[in-house]
């Protein structure tokens, strides 16, 4: 611990006063409204987001300029929602419905700028790509932020996370998959992978668009009785880690098959580094998908009664589970590389997406609250 400290510097203890700051104004306006697990789950994310801005620099701004946008957000509301159609800011910038259309907007245009930069080999279009990509991410952010402060405008017992419906969690999908992505790339220095990562993002965006219009889902509405629990505030965005991930994972399973085909290889990275960045990414989801799992049980141990039921959901996520275990097992203990675990990332995200969506349409059981 000493020597991790000592390997700090002065910008890595500005974030995390500034963190601090922040959670201890928090505690002292709302601790009295926290029972003692939401007060633990306070103290954890402070402590989540220090190492997170140490892990990896460019959160250490990407937070606070989020959150400050957010605030002045707030500060605009002037504790009335309806100002959220007159005030000219809120109505066409930051609104949480109308962050999310320019995180639409950013999305769509990031990806057609990694297209642009991978096939014309431009450093220059691969650069606003990225770029493009954080604006988006940082609106993601930003409409969830407000989102959260909204619900609570409608009423006290109408407030909540905005991680509670198929809207909200397609946000999160999209603000986790686009960070953890933009890690990888920078850590790797391959921007042209953005070119398969992005088109999956696109889907979620265009999912929100239609479930927008079509559904009128971007209305803030009640939790109903089975969500109004803690347990929501980490099982959820822990699923959505594995489920970003594993996302991530295919579609650069995809780009490893068409290098080895012969297909861009001048265009993009080399066949063992999207193998080596899938495979960190797969490692990962794991990782989280398995808390979440984990989570998932003991919020239903604690209401139903039991911790599995072997209800359709639970069922389909130890599949989900088990498919990436062997996965890793197949890496890692028998050192298989190559097209057949590229191929069973892209056909593992069917699996995924199915234990995501389709259960909800298709199935019914104790989740079915979660359908279209």
């Amino acid at each position: 611990m000493t020597s991790l400290l000592q390997a700090r510097r002065w910008p890595d203890y500005a974030f995390a006063a500034l963190i601090l700051m922040t959670a201890a104004m928090t505690w002292r306006l709302y601790s009295n409204y926290l029972d003692y697990y939401e007060q633990g789950i306070l103290l954890g994310s402070a402590a989540g987001l220090i190492w997170l801005g140490w892990f990896w620099a460019p959160l250490r701004w990407f937070f606070p300029v989020c959150g400050a946008v957010a605030l002045a957000a707030i500060a605009l509301y002037q504790g009335e929602l309806a100002r959220g159609q007159t005030a000219f800011w809120l109505k066409y910038v930051l609104a949480s419905q109308s962050a999310v259309m320019w995180m639409c907007v950013l999305f769509f245009l990031s990806m057609l700028m990694y297209w642009v930069g991978m096939f014309k080999r431009s450093a220059t279009a691969l650069g606003i790509a990225s770029g493009l990509a954080w604006a988006g991410a940082a609106m993601a952010m930003i409409s969830k932020l407000v989102r959260w402060y909204e619900s609570y405008l409608i009423g006290s017992d109408v407030g909540h996370i905005p991680v509670s419906n198929l809207y909200e969690v397609f946000i999160l999908f999209c603000l986790i998959t686009t960070l953890m992505y933009l890690y990888y790339e920078a850590k790797f220095s391959a921007k042209a992978m953005g070119a398969f990562v992005l088109p999956i993002i696109c889907a979620a965006v265009g999912f929100i668009i239609w479930y927008t219009f079509d559904r009128q889902a971007h209305e803030i509405q009640p939790l109903i009785p089975a969500l109004q629990s803690w347990w929501m505030k980490i099982h959820v965005p822990a699923n959505f880690v594995g489920y970003g991930a594993f996302a991530l994972s295919a579609m650069l399973g995809v780009a490893q098959l068409m290098v080895a085909k012969g297909w861009l290889v001048n265009r993009l990275p080399s066949y063992d580094t999207l193998g080596e960045v899938m495979y960190k990414a797969i490692a990962v989801g794991f990782l989280f998908f398995t808390i979440a799992t984990v989570l998932g049980a003991m919020w239903a141990a604690d209401a139903w009664g039991g911790y599995w039921s072997w209800d359709p959901k639970e069922t389909w996520a130890l599949i989900v589970w088990l498919n990436y275990a062997a996965w890793l097992h197949i890496r890692l203990v028998k050192g298989w590389r190559g097209n057949v675990l590229a191929w069973w990332a892209v056909i593992g995200l069917l699996v995924t997406t199915f234990a995501f969506i389709g259960v909800n349409m298709f199935l019914s059981g104790l989740h079915s609250y979660g359908g279209l």
